[in-house]
């Protein structure tokens, strides 16, 4: 457990860090554009990108959390060995789909765009720094439900 506590820990200082930044940002784009009249050409940039690591990351945070939204008309009507089985089997399909999509998908999309070295038009930031949240994130999700299936079993 002193491993999952730690990376929540670290997730919620990155997600708090990266909201902070996007806030002075946006900030910043309102005072350039109409204290200064010449608004600021990488504000729009940074806060679509910061937005993509915040919605990402929070994910594998409140997957780590048992937070995310669910569907529980199953489980509410079923018995408590169906109940357990069913959790399983939902993580199960998680993990899944964390590997294959986010993962395997993610990892080959940062791939693709660090091998045709792709850049954003005005930070010049690589497209695969952009995109690394996503496999980096489907990595703390499996993580994640790995750890939870193992507590429960």
């Amino acid at each position: 457990m002193k491993i999952r506590n730690r990376i929540d820990k670290i997730l919620a200082s990155a997600l708090i860090f990266i909201m902070s930044v996007m806030v002075l940002n946006v900030l910043w784009q309102v005072f350039s554009r109409y204290v200064l009249n010449s608004p600021s050409s990488f504000t729009d940039e940074l806060a679509r990108y910061l937005m993509i690591w915040i919605g990402v990351l929070g994910a594998a945070y409140v997957s780590g959390r048992n937070m995310h939204v669910a569907i529980d008309v199953l489980p509410a009507r079923a018995g408590n060995k169906t109940q357990k089985l069913l959790k399983q089997v939902v993580r199960i399909a998680i993990v899944l789909f964390c590997l294959f999509g986010l993962v395997i998908g993610g990892s080959r999309l940062v791939y693709t765009t660090y091998v045709l070295e792709q850049y954003s038009p005005a930070l010049r930031l690589p497209l695969a720094f952009v995109y690394l949240v996503i496999p980096l994130s489907g990595l703390v999700i499996i993580y994640y439900k790995i750890s939870d299936m193992l507590k429960n079993s």
